[in-house]
């Protein structure tokens, strides 16, 4: 019983020092956002700056790139991508998970074939700008690469192979229900942490993409999502510290751009979403993670 109580407390000094490991990097980084940019460059990154400020996010919603507009496209993204992801995903898993079901190698060789192999970006880039022409437009942010991964259709299907009893199935096909009714009335309700998980899964793919609007979007940048417009600004602070010494009073306007500041806080802006949703997902997503990798 004591050695029960000693491995407790040991398991419990180890998780609470990997928890401090993971969350102090993002308290220096909120805590750098906010430190006075001359500061920062003289002292370097600190936990207790001796001044505050908060210039560097007012650079950010006041440069004339309307920061709020690109919020508005990335949560309609990531709303219509993780629903779309989620159906597709959740259909094809569960049609593979069926023994009887024609076909079955085949497809699940394809979806493991895809997840060591693709087409490479010229040609994904001909096919979706010449054949299905999404360029500069928002299919281009929804369709390519993110609305299906083959890692989380297998991720899926082993968990209703494995979760899922049969018997419950057999049930409700003697009850009289069909494929359809049997798969919305009884496999849906059984599935909410494997749901959940690939819902975070492509949520935050889709949250964090930025190289779709950077292919894609050439003229459209009122489209840009919040990871593309906060990239475009890095580029364009880091163009212009690059180019000072050709500039014409440049000096004088680069040091009214708080550098170091300003990527700390486009770092802050652009995960502070994920962190306040995932905590009311992490049961299900832990509970998914377990039971679907159980087996395949």
């Amino acid at each position: 019983m004591r050695s029960d109580k000693k491995f407790q407390i040991f398991s419990h000094a180890v998780l609470i020092l990997f928890s401090l490991l993971a969350l102090l990097p993002m308290i220096l980084m909120f805590t750098s956002s906010l430190t006075d940019n001359n500061e920062l460059i003289a002292t370097g990154y600190t936990y207790f700056p001796k001044k505050w400020s908060l210039y560097a996010y007012e650079y950010i919603f006041s440069t004339g790139n309307s920061v709020v507009h690109a919020y508005g496209i990335s949560v309609l993204l990531t709303f219509a991508g993780t629903a779309l992801a989620l159906t597709i995903t959740t259909l094809l898993a569960y049609a593979i998970s069926k023994k009887d079901m024609p076909g079955r190698k085949v497809i699940t060789f394809l979806i493991v074939f895809s997840m060591l192999f693709n087409g490479g970006l010229v040609p994904t880039y001909i096919i979706y700008t010449n054949l299905l022409g999404i360029k500069n437009s928002f299919w281009a942010l929804l369709i390519p690469g993110l609305l299906m991964n083959g890692f989380n259709v297998m991720l899926m299907k082993s968990y209703f192979v494995s979760s899922i009893p049969e018997e419950i199935l057999d049930a409700a096909y003697i009850d009289g229900a069909s494929e359809t009714r049997t798969f919305l009335s009884v496999v849906i309700p059984l599935s909410k942490p494997i749901l959940a998980t690939i819902a975070l899964f492509a949520g935050i793919a889709y949250w964090n993409d930025w190289m779709n609007g950077y292919i894609y979007l050439t003229k459209r940048t009122d489209l840009y999502s919040v990871q593309n417009l906060l990239n475009r600004m890095m580029q364009n602070i880091q163009f212009l510290s690059q180019s000072s010494s050709n500039v014409q009073n440049a000096n004088v306007g680069l040091s009214a751009i708080p550098m170091a500041s300003v990527r700390m806080a486009m770092a802050v802006v652009g995960i502070l979403p994920i962190i306040i949703i995932y905590p009311f997902v992490q049961k299900y997503f832990v509970k998914g993670i377990t039971l679907g990798g159980v087996k395949g």
